[in-house]
Formats: structure tokens, C-alpha cells, sequence
């Protein structure tokens, strides 16, 4: 029996280093490769055509269900998503027979998508169905989160509690595992969280990412300035600026700086 080919995107080192050590437990598998971002892992699928892609749900630039609608019918492989719990994409995923897995990602469950996927591919008109599939699945998790983004954020100020309307703010940088908030009349705020987990709670109509590490509130952009290298500077109502990252810089360019 041919190994079976994985492919894992994940833009957390550890996340994909733990999933690379359950594989090697598995003999009848072998990576076909590893992505830290969204267009990477497309670039990848390309390329490396693995059987199965295992795709974190959120990561930068494209997120797992942005990335299978960008691939044609005949780039796709089998996918299944792994992400931390969101009741959202839990219940898209289930009414839609999509394949997922929950972090901290189980051994015997990791096993199961394997042998289910294996199962798949003995359709001769597997790519069609999973096409279907994710699409309905993308479909239905857009319509049932849609309505999920915050309007506040709890934040301390003293001993008190401040909820912090999320059009008041400006800028979100990570720091270490710290969020520095600033809004538009300078006040900043710190709290305990990860950025992709509250980006993902945040409408991406109103901020957009320019880093790893940096999302910004698109209404408090007020000037956009290239730099060498293809990057750009960013200035916002409040006197801040930040620096776009390169693939950022690409995002950016696509859906704001273009008619």
C-alpha cells in the first residue's frame, strides 16, 4: 500500500511540530509538506498535491475555508479542519459531513480522518463531493457567525471594568501573549488573549491585519504610504503608524488599495 501523503497548515509552530510527531506514529503516512500561513499552504497544495490537507481554520492571510475556495476542482485534495472549539464551525462542519479536529488534536481521532479519508478517495467522484461540501459548509458558517461579531471588549482600567466599543479602537498589537489596545483618543488597554482568536470574534469588514502581530480598524486608516521592499507604512487618525509585513502588504493591496 502507497503511503498516504498529509499536508498540515498551521501558523503555530507547535501546533504543527505536535501534529508531525503523531504522524510519525502512523506507517502508512508521510508529509508532503507544511505551511505557516493560508498562501503558503495553497502554493503547497499546488505543488505537492497531497492526498489529505489538515488546515488550521484560522490562520494568517487566508484562513482554512478562504483557502478551499480558492482552489479549482482539480487541486483539491481531501481536507479536514483542525481548530480550537468554535460552536459555529463545529455545527457547519457537522450538517455539512466535514471532517474536523479539535485541539489538542487525539491520536485515535487523527487516526479516524486518516481511515475515513482513505475510505473518500474510493469515490471516483470524490473531488466533486467534497467540492460541494466545503463549499456548503463555508456557506453555512458564514451565515451562523455572522452575526457573532463583538461590539465591546472587556478591559480593565484600575480595579474597574471598561467595556471598550470595538468601533472606538484603533489599533490591536501583539505583544508575547499580551493584546495592546489604543483607541482613537490614545487610551490604551492591555489584555490576556490571543490576536488571531479575537480577530477571528472581530468583523473583518471593519479591521484588516497588517502583521503578524497588528490589525488595525480600516475607518482609522488615513494614510497608506509605500515603502522599499514592497511593504507599506500605515497611518491612522491617532498619530500611530505601523508597518505592513510583505504578505500583508499583498492582502492590503488587494482589498483596500484597489478600485
Amino acid at each position: 500500500m502507497s503511503k498516504f501523503r498529509i499536508l498540515i497548515a498551521d501558523d503555530e509552530r507547535p501546533a504543527r511540530e505536535f501534529l508531525k510527531v503523531l504522524l510519525r506514529e502512523f506507517d502508512d503516512v508521510e508529509l508532503a509538506g507544511e505551511a505557516s500561513n493560508g498562501t503558503e499552504a495553497l502554493e503547497l497544495i499546488e505543488s505537492a498535491k497531497p492526498a489529505l490537507a489538515l488546515l488550521d481554520l484560522q490562520m494568517p492571510e487566508l484562513s482554512g475555508l478562504e483557502l478551499v475556495k480558492r482552489l479549482t476542482k482539480t487541486q483539491l485534495p481531501l481536507v479536514a479542519f483542525v481548530t480550537a472549539f468554535d460552536q459555529y464551525a463545529v455545527q457547519a462542519f457537522e450538517l455539512n459531513a466535514i471532517d474536523y479536529l479539535l485541539k489538542p488534536v487525539e491520536k485515535d481521532r487523527l487516526r479516524r480522518t486518516i481511515d475515513r479519508a482513505r475510505d473518500r478517495l474510493k469515490n471516483d467522484d470524490w473531488r466533486r463531493r467534497e467540492n460541494n461540501q466545503l463549499q456548503a459548509a463555508a456557506q453555512t458558517y458564514d451565515t451562523i457567525s455572522r452575526a457573532r461579531y463583538i461590539e465591546r471588549i472587556p478591559v480593565k482600567k484600575r480595579d474597574d471594568i471598561i467595556l471598550l466599543q470595538v468601533a472606538e479602537i484603533v489599533s490591536i498589537v501583539a505583544e508575547a501573549e499580551l493584546l495592546h489596545i489604543t483607541t482613537k483618543d490614545n487610551q490604551r488597554y492591555v489584555i490576556n488573549f490571543r490576536l488571531k482568536e479575537l480577530e477571528a470574534r472581530l468583523d473583518p469588514g471593519l479591521f484588516v491585519r497588517l502583521s503578524r502581530g497588528a490589525l488595525v480598524n480600516v475607518g482609522m486608516i488615513s494614510l497608506v504610504s509605500p515603502l522599499p521592499g514592497g511593504t507599506y507604512l500605515v497611518a491612522l487618525e491617532n498619530g500611530q503608524e505601523i508597518t505592513t509585513s510583505r504578505q500583508q502588504s499583498r492582502i492590503l493591496k488587494a482589498q483596500l488599495l484597489k478600485l
